[in-house]
């Protein structure tokens, strides 16, 4: 019993260390960039309602651009657009690759000569006034080829909702080295010779993920790729709870479908913790379920903390609602994760944005519209 409480300890300890690892490497000066030459691209549904709180926080940010979005056919909504310097691209419905890569595509081919930076946003961020100057600097400054921030969720007071929120936070928290960065393609940046360089147009024919496929096809390149830690990203989570399970499977899904080995390793990461957290509550006594609460009450103090540092206290409010999952019920986060990332690989099917997909080793082998009109 004395080596497994022990092993238990240091599994519990990691976890805490690898959170305050996040914490003391939080940027105390948070740098920026304004170039000229910078297109932001976004993707958006035909039924999108024009994002007034997104277009409001692009009108605030500190660094010029213009504006590149991209719809399937007709988007009332951006058509009337009045951003300073816009423009919308229709790029039809696709028939052999995902709908937002689509789009994404026919974005990328509609930058001009001038376009040296381009930063990829998803509609439902709420981005600081700082997002594309922080993805900027490091790429002005010659740091990185690719940079991106990472979601943070900001779930209504739903319980699940919330439960998905912690699950996701323990990807959010997680310590990122440059080696093993996975871009997320809500917040990301470029230049524009590193998207020629990657043949961005070509690798993402067929794809339905675009962050996974530009990430591995970064890796396989030796690009630099580096996350700005301060850019925890607020994303709104809202619906049902079934909804937002879904949602999380389906990053599972785009994993398992890409990478086989990466979910591997986080299923087995994953399946340590939800192990021992059985035998802590079965078997471990007292002593064990000590070790596992004081632990996780560490890693939400600390990731209070930097909730607080990043994010506006009214995003900070919301996405702190994930925590009580963590303080209350520690266990119930980490088999919830299990069962998602089990559930992501009993499927080859994602539903997104209007579609089901099929895939096979990331590529869409079939596809079937479950909801023209939002596409």
């Amino acid at each position: 019993m004395s080596w497994a409480l022990g092993l238990w300890l240091l599994l519990q300890g990691m976890t805490v260390m690898g959170v305050a690892h996040y914490w003391r490497h939080l940027p105390a000066d948070r740098q920026e960039e304004a170039p000229e030459g910078v297109a932001v691209l976004l993707c958006v549904r035909d039924d999108w309602d024009g994002g007034a709180d997104l277009v409001a926080r692009l009108a605030a940010q500190t660094a010029p651009f213009r504006l590149i979005v991209a719809t399937s056919g007709t988007c009332p909504a951006a058509e009337g657009l009045t951003f300073p310097d816009v423009r919308i691209v229709r790029a039809g419905v696709a028939d052999d690759e995902g709908q937002k890569v689509h789009k994404l595509r026919a974005a990328l081919r509609a930058l001009g000569p001038d376009d040296r930076y381009l930063v990829f946003i998803d509609a439902d961020i709420e981005p600081p006034a700082r997002l594309i100057g922080r993805l900027l600097f490091p790429l002005v400054r010659g740091k990185a080829d690719i940079v991106t921030g990472y979601r943070l969720l900001l779930p209504d007071a739903k319980p699940l909702l919330a439960l998905v929120g912690a699950v996701e936070m323990q990807l959010a928290t997680l310590p990122r080295a440059p080696s093993s960065t996975m871009p997320w393609g809500g917040a990301m940046a470029m230049t524009r010779a590193t998207a020629e360089r990657l043949e961005l147009d070509r690798i993402l024919a067929g794809r339905l993920s675009d962050d996974m496929t530009i990430g591995l096809a970064g890796w396989r390149e030796k690009l630099r790729l580096r996350p700005v830690r301060d850019l925890l990203v607020g994303s709104p989570l809202r619906g049902d709870g079934r909804a937002a399970l879904n949602f999380a499977m389906r990053q599972y899904r785009h994993i398992v479908t890409n990478s086989p080995g990466m979910w591997w390793v986080a299923a087995l990461v994953m399946g340590m913790q939800s192990a021992g957290w059985l035998w802590a509550l079965g078997w471990g006594g007292w002593s064990a379920v000590i070790i596992g609460y004081g632990a996780a009450w560490s890693r939400a103090l600390v990731r209070r903390k930097i909730i607080a540092q990043v994010v506006e206290p009214a995003q900070a409010r919301k996405a702190a609602r994930s925590l009580v999952w963590d303080v209350l019920a520690p266990f119930v986060v980490t088999w919830a994760h299990l069962a998602v990332q089990v559930a992501g690989a009993l499927s080859r099917r994602i539903r997104w944005g209007g579609y089901d997909y099929w895939l096979r080793r990331g590529r869409v082998i079939r596809m079937e519209a479950v909801d023209k009109a939002r596409l």
